[in-house]
């Protein structure tokens, strides 16, 4: 699919959250691979996952941004964590989802995924070069909260990926709705991108054992969205590539049009006792 994208001239790629394995809290600890730091030659990494991706963006001369993959820390604990691999291959930037998809919809779904990851601490951005300039990164849940895409554009990001596993309770849902409120929030170009829908479970194992994960159906729906709202392209549920080109003015454009970030008023932004 990389290669599709870059023989189609695409010079950023964005693949969907954990990638190569189930999305399980089970299974996080299992396919964890240690992930490198900013800066370093992902190409000789010894992490699989990590190895494969670094030498595709290198042998195509583009940013792949890598979805995101269960990462085992150098403090033994785990991370639902997003590498950036620029032309090079090298790490242009890593990002550990920030708030945990911890949710209970009663009769629906159940998930919690600090049973076993840990959050992230820290804000993402990195410049991808050329016209794209500083992009933001967030993993999935990370984008219902808007205080981190408007930190994001505060910082100069023209751009919000958002590697995505919505599944189908929250998915039709909320999915195209919170894309499409963080593109108007920070009038910035934003990307969903979801992994391929599978709703039957993998063949159960011989002889009447059990299966070692529980099934998770992702929405998939991979979107495109512009700093307006607008839904420039939208996958359906299956496997899918989206190759457009992103008219990055129109990003000032935008922001020309309703100066909303000069508009602001910090000074009654702050919770107070009522009356107060």
């Amino acid at each position: 699919m990389v290669r599709k994208a870059a023989a189609g001239g695409a010079r950023l790629v964005v693949l969907p959250e954990v990638w190569n394995g189930p999305y399980a809290t089970a299974a996080f600890g299992e396919y964890a691979e240690p992930c490198p730091s900013v800066g370093e030659d992902a190409t000789c990494s010894a992490s699989p996952s990590v190895c494969a991706l670094a030498r595709l963006a290198a042998e195509l001369s583009l940013v792949i941004v890598g979805g995101s993959i269960a990462e085992l820390g150098g403090d033994d604990k785990l991370y639902n964590t997003c590498l950036v691999y620029d032309a090079k291959g090298l790490v242009a930037a890593k990002h550990r989802k920030v708030h945990l998809f911890d949710i209970d919809v009663p009769g629906k779904i159940t998930f919690r995924e600090s049973d076993t990851l840990s959050p992230g601490g820290a804000l993402t951005t990195f410049d991808a070069g050329g016209a794209f300039g500083l992009v933001g990164v967030g993993i999935c849940y990370d984008v219902r909260f808007p205080e981190l895409a408007l930190l994001m554009a505060a910082r100069g990001a023209r751009l919000l990926v958002y590697p995505g596993a919505f599944n189908m309770v929250t998915g039709p849902a909320h999915w195209e709705l919170l894309m499409r409120a963080r593109a108007v929030d920070s009038q910035a170009f934003v990307i969903g991108a979801s992994p391929a829908r599978t709703d039957a479970p993998p063949a159960a194992p011989p002889g009447g054992a059990a299966r070692k994960y529980p099934h998770y159906t992702a929405w998939g729906h991979s979107i495109v969205v512009s700093p307006w709202g607008e839904v420039l392209a939208h996958a359906a549920e299956g496997e899918a590539l989206l190759l457009l080109d992103l008219e990055m003015s129109r990003v000032e454009e935008v922001r020309a049009s309703l100066p909303t970030s000069k508009q602001k008023r910090p000074d009654i932004y702050t919770v107070k006792p009522a009356g107060g």
